[in-house]
Order: C-alpha cells, then structure tokens, then sequence
C-alpha cells in the first residue's frame, strides 16, 4: 500500500497502528492473547485523577444543576475518604447501589472503585425478592439507596448467616458524605488492571440474575473504544473537537448503556454527560437537549417511539443534535424511516449488538451496512475478534448458522461467585460464548438468528422468560407455563404468559388477577405479564419433554 494511501482502511492502520493515537497491541490477559491498546488507564482511580485537568469544564448537567470535573473530584475525594474511614470499606469489599439516575449515583460509583472496593449496580426496579437476591449473591459491606428503594430495603428479606447490611441514603446523608472532608486527598487503591470494579446483573437464562463481574481493565479498555471514535470521527472531518461534546444520559445507570459507555468515558475524554432525572418524559428530554446542547443521543426505541407520539417535537431548538442512534433493542428499517422523516435530528441512524457480559457494543451496523444489508448488526467493534462456531467449536463459514463467540479486552471476569456458570460463558482461550445464534456474511457482518434462551426486549430491558416462568411456577394454581414476548407498538415487546392450571374448572378472570400480582409483588413491574392465556390443555413438548415454543400461541 502506497504511504500516500488516504484511504478509510489506510486512515484506521495509521490510528491503531504502531505510534497511532490508539496503538493497538497483543498482550496476554488471563492467560489469553488479547488485543488491547498501547496507551491506557490501568485502574478508575487514574481517571479520576486526570479529570481534574479539565478543571470548571461541565462533567454532569442537568434540568437542575451543572456538576463541573474540578467539583466532581472535590466531591468524590470526601465520600471516599468517608466510605474509608467512617464506615471501614477496603479494598475488595462490595458497595451495592440501588436507585434512580443521579448525580450522587455517579459520584458514589467513582468514590467506590477508585479506593479499590467494587460498585454493585442493582436495578432500581427489582421487587424486594430480586433486590435480596443480589445482596444474597453479592454480600455488600453497605448499601446506598435513594427514598424509594429505602422502602424497597425495608422489605428485604432476611439474609441467612448475615448480619443486616447497614442502609445509607444517597440524599441528605449523601450531600453530608460528599462535603464533609473538603481537604481529602484524591482517591487511590493498589489494584491489578484485572481486579474486579464493577458487578451489574444479566437476567438469568435459567433463572435468577447472575452477576456480570468487570474489572478495572473493562471499563478502561471501553474509554479507550471511546477515545478511538473521537479520533475516527476528527479524523473524517467532525468538527467537534471531545471537550465540547454533549451526551444524553436517560437511560438507567446499572446498563452498561449508560454506566460504561457515557458516565465513565465522559469522565476521561472531558466531554459532558446531560443527565435526565426521572421517568422518560419528552418534554422535559427535549428541554435538556436544548438547555445542554446535546449533540449525541443513544435512545432505546420505546423512547423514540414517543417521541414519534409527541406534537411539540420541533417546539425546541434540538439543532446541537447531530448524532442520533438507536440503541439496547432492535429496531426495523420502515421505524428507521418513521425517525427520519418525523424527526428533524434523526439522520444517520445505526444498530448495534452487544451483551452486559462484552461491556460495550461488539458490533455496530453504520448507515452504509443497513443500506447494503439490511438487519445486519455491522462489523466487530474495534478490539474485538468475533466467530461463528458450530456445537464443537469449530469455526463455521461465511454464511453458516453458529453460536456466536467473542474474544476482548472488554469481556467481563465472568459471574460473580458462579464458578459453573463462569465455566460454561468461556473456553480454555477466554472466548465468550454469547448463547447467541447467527452467521456472518463476506463483508464480516454479523447478523442474529436468535437471542439465547428466546430473550424479551421490552422498552429497552432484558427479560428472560425462564425467570417470569420460576416465579409463576411457585403458584399453587399454576400446573405449567410458559413465557413469551408479544409484538408491541411503543415497547417493542411485552411479556405474554400461557398458564395451565392446577384446577381446570378455576374463575378464569380471578386467577389471572391473582397470578398478575403475585408475580408484581415477585418481580420488577417490566417482567409482569400484561398478555395472558389461560388454558387447561397441556402445552406441547418435544421428546425430552421440553416446551416447544413455536407451537404455543396467545
């Protein structure tokens, strides 16, 4: 290839090349080959630190205040030195997190991984049941919730051979935390770049959540994906240098979406994350769009879909808005074309794939791979080595159907105290296998056939039909079920349910009422059924006495 080259393939060897700006190179990680680059954070804490260059720059913003780094930093300092020594976290301890998007959520994820303990992000809309399994799982040395999960903690169930978990509160007594030690030095902790950092929660496949263990290595190798696209994106003519960069943070702070791919990066690359409190509501998004000047916007398509449902749309000025993607769910081509012709920021559109387990996005789909190949997921991420693998291993061909297997510096450790499990997510060579089934095509784009154990993606978050059906299950009038995901106009699916009762004469209407709030009192309201079929004749199973799904209808 000439060195004049300017082509885009030329343009990539030169940024990741030897010397380029994110050198990308081999090394050894937990016993594997492992592309990672050159120049990288080996712990949060070194990201803390050189936030603090970028001084009275906007970190977070909000409808209700602005968080600037140099006070972020001053902040974070006080809680760690408070979580040290007024309530004894050390290295390696858990501190679990159980609330709605904040800035206090943010500035206590940094204040526990940079003294080297690890951040639990429990999901703000698990029932008692799902929150106490997590600490059950996690044994956390404290838990800081906001006033509704305080209520949440409150009905938790006991823990056996475990002392109650002592609560703090991430509001007055946050505030308290945070300013108390104005003088604290800026956190540190001797940690190994393969040291656990963060735990948050995939639904269980086969039943209860797992804990999806990353480490300091993750998230760092995810700001050094980020980095990367900031310097693709100069270096094919965007204007906007990464200091004056807005994203819109609105979805829930323990997904990586949001956690990994905008609070931490933003941290690191002095860019600004916009932060949306409360349940979506597209005036109030729309109004910090125009209050931050947000330029970059991931939405999971229920949010796009009413945003498509709201009038007043162009009644604010979203020209900042240049980069609009879909994101966490998929979407089709013709609601692609609804978004751009209804939406005035909606240009480029793209999708992605990507799993709790791989951190960030494995692959994503740009506007020319949808265009020659439409439903396509686009090629493999940078960093990340992808195959399609057939039930012994074996490297499948362009075009053959296999489960889909990655290899990254971005997958995680594996789950939290679950050997067998963490076990069965690896091969000796640290390759992922996601439970995913596809194929890829002659441009090495991978495209998806299934999703493992027939996954549910309602507005944006996961449900696993084997959980809903655990917790139906344990009903004494439920004989069998089974859980299914039902095409939704605004949510792109919602939980459907088939019982078969123990008693085949029951008040249909009464135990579908009954049955409904049990499972709310089980689970977080987004995994309750809202579609039910109740029927005593017994659901088709195959030779191993396995449902056979295809065949159930609701």
């Amino acid at each position: 290839m000439s060195t004049t080259d300017t082509s885009p393939v030329a343009a990539i060897a030169a940024i990741t090349g030897p010397g380029g700006p994110c050198e990308l190179r081999t090394e050894q990680v937990l016993g594997a080959p492992v592309q990672v680059f050159a120049d990288r954070f080996r712990a949060l804490h070194e990201v803390l630190a050189a936030s603090v260059e970028y001084g009275d720059r906007a970190y977070l913003v909000s409808l209700e205040g602005r968080l600037t780094f140099a006070e972020h930093a001053r902040r974070v300092s006080s809680l760690a030195h408070a979580l040290r020594e007024d309530h004894g976290v050390r290295q390696g301890d858990r501190v679990a997190i159980a609330a709605a998007n904040s800035a206090a959520w943010i500035e206590s994820f940094w204040a526990i991984t940079s003294i080297g303990a690890i951040a639990v992000g429990c999901n703000a809309w698990w029932s008692p049941r799902e929150l106490g399994h997590a600490l059950e799982l996690t044994t956390p040395t404290l838990l800081l919730v906001d006033a509704k999960r305080a209520a949440v903690a409150a009905d938790l169930p006991d823990l056996p051979d475990r002392t109650p978990i002592p609560v703090l509160d991430l509001e007055d007594g946050h505030e308290e935390r945070a300013t108390s030690y104005p003088d604290a030095p800026l956190p540190s902790a001797d940690v190994a770049e393969d040291d656990p950092a963060v735990i948050l929660f995939t639904s269980g496949t086969s039943g209860r959540p797992k804990g999806a263990t990353h480490t300091h290595r993750n998230l760092c190798a995810v700001i050094g994906y980020h980095r990367y696209n900031d310097v693709v994106a100069a270096t094919f003519g965007d204007p906007v240098v990464p200091q004056d960069k807005v994203y819109l943070l609105a979805m829930p702070l323990f997904h990586i979406g949001s956690l990994h791919n905008l609070a931490v990066p933003r941290l690191a690359t002095g860019s600004t994350a916009a932060l949306h409190l409360g349940a979506f509501d597209p005036a109030r998004v729309l109004q910090l769009v125009q209050d931050a000047r947000v330029t970059h916007w991931g939405a999971v398509p229920t949010m796009a879909n009413r945003l498509l449902a709201f009038d007043g749309v162009r009644d604010y000025d979203t020209s900042s808005l240049y980069a609009f993607a879909l994101a966490s769910a998929p979407s089709s081509p013709a609601f692609k074309d609804r978004l751009r012709q209804h939406l005035p920021f909606a240009g480029a559109l793209v999708d992605s794939y990507g799993l709790t387990e791989s951190c960030t996005a494995v692959a994503v789909a740009t506007p020319m791979d949808l265009a020659e190949a439409p439903g396509t997921l686009g090629r493999p991420n940078i960093g990340v080595e992808l195959e399609v693998r057939d039930p012994l291993g074996n490297v499948l061909a362009v075009g053959e159907e296999g489960e889909v297997c990655v290899r990254s510096a971005y997958n995680m450790l594996g789950y939290w105290a679950d050997d067998a499990a963490t076990s069965g997510a690896f091969d000796d060579d640290r390759w992922l296998q996601t439970g995913d089934i596809g194929t890829l095509d002659e441009q090495g784009r991978i495209r998806l056939a299934a999703r493992r154990s027939d996954l549910i993606i309602r507005g944006g978050e996961n449900v696993y039909p084997a959980e809903v059906e655990g917790v139906l299950a344990e009903h004494p009038a439920v004989r069998e079920c089974v859980v299914l995901g039902v095409a939704h106009d605004d949510l792109g699916q919602e939980v459907g349910a088939v019982v078969v009762p123990t008693d085949p004469d029951v008040d249909l209407a009464e135990l579908q009422a009954s049955l409904s709030s049990y499972v709310a009192s089980e689970l977080a309201h987004y995994k309750v059924p809202t579609r039910w079929r109740i029927d005593p004749l017994p659901l088709p199973r195959n030779a191993t006495g396995k449902v056979v799904r295809p065949a159930v209808a609701l």
